[in-house]
């Protein structure tokens, strides 16, 4: 660290091209930690899937309901210990860009089955499994509407809709948190019959679910179980496609893409491109002063000096550039949250992926200047002098 100052000025001899090689490693660093945020934001409902919980949908897709007559068949499938069902319902708070995941469900059915994601105070519990109005609400989403227990919530239906145009109003019975670390928090839930009053009967969509959720005893006979519930309904008007939740939801997020393989590539092609501008900064900057290394040399600096001496000035290039990119990426990701509005159950740098970007910097650092630093100190004296 003694050499320091003499790595400083090195760094302020050309201060413009030192300041815009650090300026592309920040905002190399910047698109680093947002991309990890989305990746993460993707992954997130893959990652928390119950390994026992299997999801029946209709075999075409999932926005043509199946009939209710299909829960009681299903629950006598031997190594089936509860199941519930859902409706997606898709609301809005005042804008609609203030979407969130919300669902219309059968409430104790549901929060057995999710008792681990859905945390809530026994006496909201019972306060929403007695009220048909009633809704609760992730700890995230209250947070972010400022939501309180008893205030009456006006959500906007973008699927069902009230048949005189206006919003529905629920009452906030319950916040509920989980005991699953980063599981999703921002969902709100409400009766399935409060739903069911205003389907017409004449509509044929009265007692139907889009999904069945239901859970085994032994995660090893999943797919066992699974072929028996689709033989059930076999050449039925609504056949079934059963699989696993984490399946479920991995076909889900990929309906738009390999979001988290998108992200990988989109920053290995970043850092490969940053990789090459450090790594000329720093050769261009050797060449420039073959002549004083020559000098150092003749002082009795040794091989090893001088290469660390190289190394570390593109070290501290990166430490610089990429420590403030990752640092603003941090704070402005905390800060802001989720730019989508709700559309991303979460947005959040995770902690592996800060200190992946934080060794990423050091590696960068390292490798940009490893070829500039041996070739430094590989220089020999009399042909570095000669050619000046």
């Amino acid at each position: 660290m003694k050499f320091l100052p003499i790595v400083w000025r090195n760094l302020l001899r050309r201060k413009f091209r030192t300041i815009f090689t650090v300026g592309a490693i920040f905002f190399a660093f910047l698109l680093f930690g947002v991309l990890m945020a989305i990746r993460a934001a993707f992954s997130m409902g893959i990652d928390m899937a119950g390994v026992n919980r299997l999801m029946v949908m209709d075999k075409v897709s999932i926005i043509n309901p199946l009939p209710a007559s299909y829960e009681p068949r299903i629950k006598q499938v031997e190594g089936i210990t509860d199941i519930t069902h859902a409706n997606w319902f898709g609301g809005y708070y005042q804008d609609v860009r203030n979407q969130f995941a919300t669902f219309a469900v059968d409430p104790e059915s549901w929060l057995r089955v999710y008792s681990r994601e859905y945390d809530l105070p026994d006496d909201q519990k019972k306060a929403f499994f007695a009220d048909r109005t009633a809704a609760i609400v992730g700890s995230d989403t209250a947070r972010k509407y400022g939501f309180k227990v008893g205030q009456k919530v006006p959500i906007n239906g973008t699927i069902y809709r009230r048949p005189d145009g206006g919003p529905w109003e629920f009452t906030i019975d319950g916040i509920y948190d989980s005991r699953i670390k980063g599981a999703d928090k921002t969902n709100l839930i409400f009766h399935y019959q409060f739903l069911r009053e205003t389907i017409p009967e004449r509509s044929g969509m009265r007692d139907r679910y889009n999904w069945y959720v239901f859970t085994i005893a032994d995660p090893d006979r999943a797919a066992e179980v699974a072929a028996k519930v689709d033989s059930m309904f076999a050449n039925s008007p609504s056949e079934t496609k059963t699989d696993t939740e984490k399946a479920f939801v991995a076909g889900w997020a990929k309906q738009v893409g390999d979001i988290g393989q998108i992200m990988m590539w989109i920053v290995a092609m970043a850092m490969f491109t940053i990789l090459l501008v450090a790594g000329n900064t720093m050769a261009q900057a050797i060449r420039e002063r073959t002549n004083e290394l020559a000098v150092l040399k003749t002082l009795g600096f040794s091989e090893g000096r001088i290469l660390s001496m190289v190394l570390l000035e593109s070290v501290v290039i990166a430490v610089v550039g990429g420590g403030l990119g990752l640092a603003l990426s941090f704070a402005i990701i905390t800060a802001t949250g989720d730019p989508t509005h709700g559309m991303l159950p979460a947005f959040f740098f995770p902690t592996p992926a800060l200190l992946g970007g934080i060794m990423l910097v050091v590696v960068l650092g390292i490798a940009a200047g490893i070829l500039p630093a041996w070739q430094a100190s590989r220089l020999r004296i009399v042909d570095a002098l000669r050619r000046n």
